[in-house]
């Protein structure tokens, strides 16, 4: 029998540990809206739009930020709960990721940049998925 566990070690809804739970929800959801964003941006610098490539520096800049609030609070999340350590790996990847990406940002290599987005993006959402699902124990 499958049922969602209330009182399990994993569950942030525990007093003490909703703090990094909630963090990690709302920057791992920003995160995935900041990619979002500067696929959308990047589309406008096709058109060499000066003003887009600001945006795409700032989104840029706000995908880091973002990326590392989402691992530290994976990881603190992880250190309270216990939980599944995938969530960090793939956190702490994605935010080292995101520094490559911004590397390979010329046109010289935009052949990597552009899969790079997909990746990041894949993982940004991966990690969101992992704080959002309801998580699910087996019991018998």
């Amino acid at each position: 029998m499958t049922q969602t566990s209330r009182h399990h070690k994993d569950d942030v809804r525990i007093p003490g540990r909703r703090g990094p739970a909630t963090t990690l929800r709302v920057a791992s959801a920003l995160a995935v809206l900041a990619i979002l964003w500067q696929g959308a941006t990047a589309g406008e610098m096709l058109m060499r739009s000066r003003e887009s490539f600001e945006f795409h520096e700032a989104g840029a800049v706000a995908v880091h930020v973002l990326t590392g609030l989402a691992a530290i609070s994976a990881f603190l999340l992880r250190r309270a709960t216990r939980g599944p350590l995938w969530p960090v790996v793939v956190a702490v990847v994605v935010f080292v990721a995101s520094f490559v990406q911004a590397a390979l940002g010329s046109e010289e290599t935009m052949w990597a940049h552009v899969p790079g987005a997909l990746v990041l993006m894949l993982g940004a959402a991966a990690v969101l998925v992992s704080v959002v699902a309801p998580r699910r124990t087996v019991s018998g």
